[in-house]
């Protein structure tokens, strides 16, 4: 029978991705998505999948939260099994390493069909073990893990706040196998591409050493700045047109040699609206 999965994101753009990925694999049956916490319980509750996809971040009722009511007798299915997890993230590696540790996948967006489908293996083997009683931890053993690290991460923070890097309003683009000192003001756009951030200007187009779009953004000027969706940082500056795209949501045109269209995630729409007045 095949794998029957929910997807839980609070991006329209992400769940399509996902679901016409996950439609060129075998064996895997849709049955259901939500776009919050809220809905994904409600769905696990009355469609009873095998698999879910689950944003981590999300208004509300985040990623988190789920599992602990997943946890709860109630939210299983008929048999008393939970359905297997699988972390949709935009999450730094330090945070995916817990989740690793503790035997729950993840998928790093964007996303990637080998990794996607070397995820749905995982899950059917895991599945199998479980069910013949072999040596995989239960569903519920792990998730309890998980929470209880994140909880001992949480618990053990220092309260002094790191400092940030000083903003030098240089930043290091490497392009052409040399180390550019590009100044902020002429950078477009900057994305996440293949686990690189690239970052585009009207002249040129390379990679940042930041590992992710969180680290890069310190070293930018936020008044100049903006993350104007999960994958992509814009510079205001540099908006050549805002489109109005399908379902009450935008795209932006930038200034840039292709002029690229980028996304505005939903939870950005409103910031949207107050930069332009619209």
């Amino acid at each position: 029978m095949p794998l029957r999965v929910i997807i839980v994101d609070d991006e329209p753009l992400a769940r399509e991705e996902l679901e016409y990925l996950l439609g060129r694999v075998e064996d895997v049956e849709i049955v259901g998505m939500g776009n919050n916490g809220i809905e994904a319980v409600d769905l696990i509750r009355t469609q009873e999948p095998d698999l879910v996809f689950l944003d981590v971040q999300m208004p509300g009722l985040d990623g988190f939260a789920v599992l602990k009511k997943l946890l709860a007798r109630e939210h299983r299915d008929a048999k008393g099994r939970m359905p297997q997890i699988v972390f949709a993230t935009a999450f730094d590696q330090y945070a995916v390493r817990a989740f690793e540790v503790n035997a729950v996948d993840y998928l790093l967006k964007p996303f990637d069909r080998a990794r996607l489908q070397q995820t749905i293996d995982k899950v059917k083997a895991r599945t199998q073990s479980e069910e013949s009683g072999t040596t995989a931890p239960s569903t519920d053993a792990r998730l309890d893990s998980l929470l209880k690290l994140l909880e001992q991460q949480t618990a053990s923070a220092s309260p002094i706040p790191s400092q940030k890097p000083q903003q030098t309003g240089k930043v290091v683009v490497r392009a052409q196998q040399r180390l550019l000192l590009i100044d902020q003001k002429e950078i477009c756009f900057a994305s996440t591409d293949g686990g690189a951030i690239r970052i585009v200007t009207q002249a040129i187009e390379g990679t940042s050493n930041c590992r992710t779009l969180e680290e890069l953004m310190d070293q930018l000027d936020p008044e100049m700045f903006w993350r104007a969706h999960r994958s992509h940082v814009v510079n205001i500056e540099h908006i050549r047109e805002v489109v109005p795209w399908f379902k009450s949501s935008y795209q932006l045109r930038m200034d840039d040699k292709k002029q690229t269209g980028l996304p505005v995630s939903r939870s950005q729409t409103k910031r949207l609206r107050e930069l332009f007045n619209l």
